[in-house]
């Protein structure tokens, strides 16, 4: 991903997307961090902007070979952040329970988490356009996706106070299935299981084609749907009860 997104014309429309909401969210928000963590925004838009309204901002992403930072793994302590984004790695972590409590382990007493990626109901088109190449015996094609209901019981479980958790689509059209396959693995969404499916034989990719072409509308292109969840909670020290 990092080599092809070094033209000027990569695809970047869902990391895109995420940033923009991402900071549309802060600007609603009476919250102005002062220590802030991002993960996994590759165009350090947020962080740029963080950094201007005077946070001191640290930087990882995994995606790109970061050994700093591991989201199933507990962060140095005290970590203190006052906020933290994480944009499209939660949902490819083993551990999707356990990387959301060292998230909310990382954050200082009042401190905000925002995480977004890709959620079930995400690539339809593709998913059946693969069953039909595959045949009988379908592969294993992509990792399994969190929706909105799992998603609020994650945060829940995390420890996360006001957890809100909510979804919206991006919709793209494509004039061509390899121009489908390019854009996937430009934005690093192609295929990261450990044991992922035997590549399409010659068969198979003709039969991918042919299903992508019986999808074509009336203007010769094929719709298909990236459905983004977007997680956010706060971290709030436990008062002692009253008696």
């Amino acid at each position: 991903m990092a080599h092809l997104q070094t033209p000027p014309d990569a695809p970047r429309y869902i990391v895109d997307d995420m940033v923009e909401d991402v900071i549309e969210r802060l600007s609603f928000l009476r919250h102005e961090p002062r220590r802030a963590l991002v993960i996994g925004d590759w165009t350090d838009a947020i962080g740029a902007a963080l950094a201007a309204s005077g946070a001191t901002v640290d930087r990882r992403d995994p995606a790109l070979g970061d050994v700093l930072v591991d989201e199933e793994a507990p962060y140095p302590a005290p970590a203190g952040y006052d906020f933290i984004a994480s944009l499209g790695t939660l949902d490819t972590a083993n551990d999707l329970p356990g990387a959301l409590v060292h998230l909310r382990r990382a954050l200082a007493d009042g401190g905000l988490m925002i995480a977004c990626f890709l959620g079930a109901g995400s690539l339809p088109a593709l998913r059946a356009i693969m069953l039909e190449a595959d045949g009988d015996r379908p592969s294993p094609r992509i990792h399994p996706q969190v929706d909105v209901r799992a998603g609020g019981q994650l945060l829940q479980r995390a420890g996360f106070a006001d957890p809100v958790i909510d979804s919206h689509h991006v919709d793209v059209r494509f004039s061509s299935f390899a121009g489908m396959i390019a854009d996937l693995r430009g934005q690093g969404l192609s295929n990261c299981l450990a044991r992922p499916g035997a590549p399409l034989g010659k068969a198979a990719l003709a039969r991918a084609h042919a299903a992508f072409d019986a999808r074509r509308d009336s203007d010769g292109k094929v719709n298909e749907r990236f459905e983004i969840l977007t997680l956010s909670g706060w971290a709030k020290a436990l008062r002692p009860p009253k008696f």
